[in-house]
């Protein structure tokens, strides 16, 4: 876990300046919310929204983001001051949790801006929770807000905007469908119901951090879409707490507070949290941790018996989302992982077309935006086979399979890549055997997403590049045959 940290790509080390630029942003709106004479509670609730601006925002293009982050307000203050005012009346206040919670799991179905305001609000109602923010403190933590998002918008709009020099990244949406057969959809009653019984339970274990255990079933539902990648991501939630109490418990604890280290070790955690979320659940939840404990500390409350609750209403909202996914509107890991896979394949022919088009002299035809497309959508392949391939998995068959599957895609994608690669050189020449290949490599994808039980393979390797590349891919289609339909007819990962 911590090589792949560490040896993880990072493509023009977006990663590294992604964690920086977030340092710097949520440094500027705590320095910013100082100045403007916030209490210690309002620089903790702009440091915060800053931190959220940063991290949830993640439209394809700058304008879009820059949507996006204008209308994070407009969301979380509503919910600032439902909250607030629903301090003293705990039946109420957690009846309209639990709806914030089914609304921002269902915001999902309009793509990442929806995700992104459905955290925010969830996230806004959270941070009232843990502030114990009351009706008189509304005028600060409103004012707190806005400077933070304003602040965090400065750095990544004006100061440190890379974006700008960056091809838009298409984010592919999650499989369709309409009323309970969309994923979105079950999703959202899936958490309601998963934080409902976190809710309750979390109030038995502790009165005063029954939260906890809502955010951690929260937080165990975002960017997974089936039964297998909660089950997954709950584990590694428990798994990245656990080490992270250990390691507060070593630098959090002994620290209590003082103020230039902690705000060292909070710069460090935000960066952490930032480089790591991409690669690694497990790692972000550590970090994550660790930016709790030091908060806490900020506020003078931190102990190991807290330590020790957080743990507890942790693990009570990774079973509260267990049970939710096993037994509420199930949506199996067949179904997300079987659409994703055959979204890749149409995208990997969609690539196939456009850089034979180029290499045919077609000046209109361009491949780099379908790569990218590809990127994300094998990223989300890996995502819903990852409770197949995880160590914990008991069937060694279906992993088997499922490792093939991802190796062989891998090999799709960087078969694709040489051949745009070749595709961008002026010099090449369109060679009248592309177009049968090109005809193979569509009648191989539609054999794989139609379910047809014959692929022919491919003949012998030319040696001209761009034939070479699509021989390979020929090759790699061919032998997904095998692992995407096993002898008996059934599918990859069964229902």
């Amino acid at each position: 876990m911590l090589k792949r940290v560490f040896t993880a790509p990072d493509p023009g080390r977006v990663r590294l300046r992604f964690a920086a630029r977030a340092v710097l942003g949520i440094g500027l709106a705590v320095v910013v919310c100082g100045l403007a004479g916030h209490s210690l509670v309002g620089a903790v609730t702009g440091g915060l929204a800053a931190l959220l601006t940063l991290f949830t925002v993640a439209d394809a293009t700058v304008r879009g983001q820059t949507v996006t982050t204008a209308l994070l307000p407009a969301v979380g203050l509503p919910v600032l001051a439902a909250a607030a005012e629903l301090h003293d009346v705990p039946v109420v206040r957690d009846l309209v949790f639990l709806a914030v919670v089914g609304a921002g799991v269902y915001a999902r179905r309009w793509g990442p801006r929806g995700h992104s305001l459905g955290v925010f609000a969830f996230m806004t109602f959270f941070v009232a929770q843990f502030l114990h923010a009351t009706p008189g403190r509304l005028p600060e933590l409103y004012a707190a807000v806005l400077l933070s998002v304003l602040s965090a918008a400065a750095v990544r709009f004006g100061l440190w905007c890379y974006e700008r020099r960056l091809p838009p990244v298409p984010v592919p949406a999650a499989p369709a469908g309409t009323g309970l057969a969309r994923v979105t959809t079950r999703q959202a009653v899936q958490a309601t119901a998963g934080a409902g019984f976190a809710l309750v339970v979390g109030q038995l274990v502790s009165g005063q951090r029954w939260y906890w255990a809502v955010g951690a079933t929260w937080w165990i539902f975002v960017n997974t879409a089936s039964r297998g990648e909660t089950l997954v991501r709950g584990f590694r939630r428990v798994l990245g707490t656990v080490i992270g109490i250990a390691l507060g418990l070593l630098v959090a604890v002994p620290v209590h507070g003082a103020p230039v280290p902690t705000a060292v070790l909070v710069a460090v955690a935000v960066f952490g949290i930032f480089y790591t979320a991409a690669v690694s659940y497990t790692w972000m939840m550590l970090w994550v941790t660790l930016l709790a404990e030091l908060l806490y500390g900020l506020l003078g409350v931190l102990s190991p018996g807290l330590l020790a609750l957080r743990l507890a209403e942790t693990g009570v909202g990774a079973v509260g989302a267990v049970l939710a996914v096993l037994f509420v509107l199930p949506v199996t890991t067949h179904l997300t992982t079987d659409a994703w896979i055959q979204r890749a394949l149409r995208c990997v022919h969609a690539c196939t077309a456009e850089a034979a088009a180029r290499l045919a002299g077609a000046v209109t035809a361009d491949p780099a935006p379908r790569v990218a497309e590809l990127e994300q959508l094998l990223g989300r392949v890996r995502l819903s086979v990852a409770p197949l391939v995880h160590p914990l998995n008991p069937m060694p068959g279906r992993k088997r399979r499922a490792r093939l599957v991802l190796a062989l895609l891998d090999d799709c994608a960087r078969e694709i890549r040489g051949l745009v690669a070749v595709a961008a050189d002026p010099e090449a020449s369109h060679d009248a055997r592309l177009a049968a290949a090109c005809w193979r490599v569509e009648a191989a994808v539609a054999a794989l997403t139609k379910g047809s039980e014959h692929i022919t393979g491919p003949a012998e390797p030319p040696t001209e590049p761009a034939l070479a590349h699509l021989h390979g891919l020929e090759r790699a289609l061919a032998e997904l045959a095998e692992p995407l339909r096993a002898p008996s007819g059934s599918p990859l990962v069964g229902a």
